[in-house]
């Protein structure tokens, strides 16, 4: 589903440019559940901006589904995240104005989806989440592990193909993290592919395979990584 062919990803630092990846070559396959991990200034939320295509590699070919994605404009990647991919992030990025139900109507709107079928779906997704009850609620009337489920439930009403949570459960207590990390755990069994960016490793064992980024590289599994790279 996923591969990554020797992908370095720069930054200009004033007039000196600055390596971030460093030759990334990945293989994920469509139903599994792999987490990244890595210290601060590895390099790991670069590769996850890129696998969800919020970022292009400034060398090497990227394939999503077996579209060739690197070279995509900003309206082509646009259009592959709101058809192929769901995020679920630290902060939960809810929209504070609007009610969980609207929050997770959003990107039915951005693929103009009717109003109609946009209700239907995301009442269906905050059930799936067990939150609909809360569906009226504004997100400042939500705990912090019920907004991450908004947040979940937003990510999958358009059945993506692909899950990226990046630190889900990094603001949220201990049992709230565990209810959060089963619920992406009943969505892998359901067949969707799912990617963790954590530096948690209670987190990361959830996952089938867990992959070690450092001094933006992957290391091999002698290094230290649990799982298979490929």
């Amino acid at each position: 589903m996923i591969r990554l062919e020797s992908i370095t990803r720069s930054f200009l630092l004033g007039k000196e440019s600055v390596p971030v990846l460093n030759g990334i070559d990945l293989k994920i396959h469509e139903g599994e559940f792999a987490a990244i991990m890595g210290p601060s200034g590895s390099g790991k939320s670069t590769l996850m901006n890129i696998i969800g295509c919020l970022d292009k590699p400034t060398e090497g070919e990227y394939y999503l589904g077996g579209e060739n994605v690197s070279h995509y404009n900003d309206k082509e990647l646009a259009r592959v995240r709101n058809q192929s991919i769901g995020f679920v992030f630290q902060q939960f990025h809810l929209l504070p104005r609007l009610s969980a139900l609207k929050n997770v109507e959003l990107p039915m709107i951005y693929a103009g989806i009717s109003k109609k079928e946009r209700q239907a779906r995301a009442e269906e997704a905050l059930i799936k989440v067990g939150l609909i009850d809360r569906m009226n609620h504004l997100p400042n009337a939500l705990s912090g592990g019920q907004k991450q489920r908004v947040a979940i439930a937003r990510a999958i009403v358009n059945t993506p193909k692909l899950i990226l949570a990046d630190e889900p459960t990094g603001a949220l207590d201990s049992k709230t993290s565990k209810d959060i990390m089963e619920q992406f755990k009943e969505l892998n069994e359901e067949g969707v592919t799912i990617i963790v960016v954590t530096h948690e490793s209670e987190v990361a064992e959830y996952a089938n395979r867990t992959i070690m980024v450092r001094d933006g590289r992957i290391l091999s599994p002698s290094e230290g990584v649990r799982g298979q790279i490929e």
